[in-house]
């Protein structure tokens, strides 16, 4: 019974202590603050690995044309470049046949200085593409150059897209196993623009849409 009763006696002085010890440091939050301090928490979330993608990225969102000398008094001519579009396929399976293509159409060049100038149709744009970094496999062809609607010739479209988007570069049918071996491919295409030599002075502003197709 004495020993019950020194154990009891224990006990409660703990349950005891502990509450005094709460209301200690209670009245220490309620006391002016003395110091603080900062901890940077960081984490490293890793990429996950999967079955890899393929994706576009082009190298800026914007380019700008400057006017050139033209060959026909009756025309102005502006030229630049499309800033380097970059198709990457990280897969590690590519379905068999697998090809890719990447395709360009322009909206028209609308007024941006608020001087109301009518609108300059994309069919006066026109484009060269070429391949700039092949990758390993030079299975990447370039797309047919498209001449604007002042130009002679068959492909004098413009990029307005009449008849559907124009092919900037793609890859070749059934050239799957040969894409494995590398992992990117860039193209980009010399830009210009013919406009009639009495188009309203201004500056204008255009779209031009890229898409990848697989």
């Amino acid at each position: 019974m004495k020993m019950r009763k020194a154990v009891t006696s224990r006990v409660a002085v703990a349950t005891l202590g502990g509450i005094l010890l709460a209301g200690v440091a209670g009245a220490a939050f309620a006391d002016e603050e003395q110091q603080t301090d900062d901890v940077d928490v960081n984490v490293v979330i890793e990429e996950l690995t999967g079955p890899g993608t393929l994706a576009m990225t082009v190298a800026d969102d914007a380019t700008t044309l400057a006017e050139v000398d033209s060959d026909d008094p009756t025309e102005r001519k502006f030229t630049g470049t499309l800033p380097s579009v970059t198709v990457s396929d990280t897969r590690t399976s590519i379905p068999e046949g697998a090809a890719w293509a990447v395709l360009g159409q322009a909206s028209a060049f609308v007024s941006t200085d608020g001087g109301g100038q009518p609108d300059i149709s994309a069919g006066y744009l026109g484009w060269v593409p070429r391949v700039v970094d092949p990758g390993e496999t030079y299975e990447v062809l370039a797309g047919d150059t498209v001449d604007t609607v002042l130009d002679d010739g068959p492909n004098n479209v413009g990029l307005e897209g009449v008849a559907g988007p124009e092919l900037l570069a793609m890859t070749l049918n059934g050239s799957g196993s040969a894409q494995a071996v590398s992992d990117s491919w860039a193209a980009d295409a010399d830009l210009f623009l013919k406009v009639p030599v009495d188009t309203a002075p201004g500056a204008y502003t255009s779209v031009l849409t890229l898409s990848l197709f697989e």
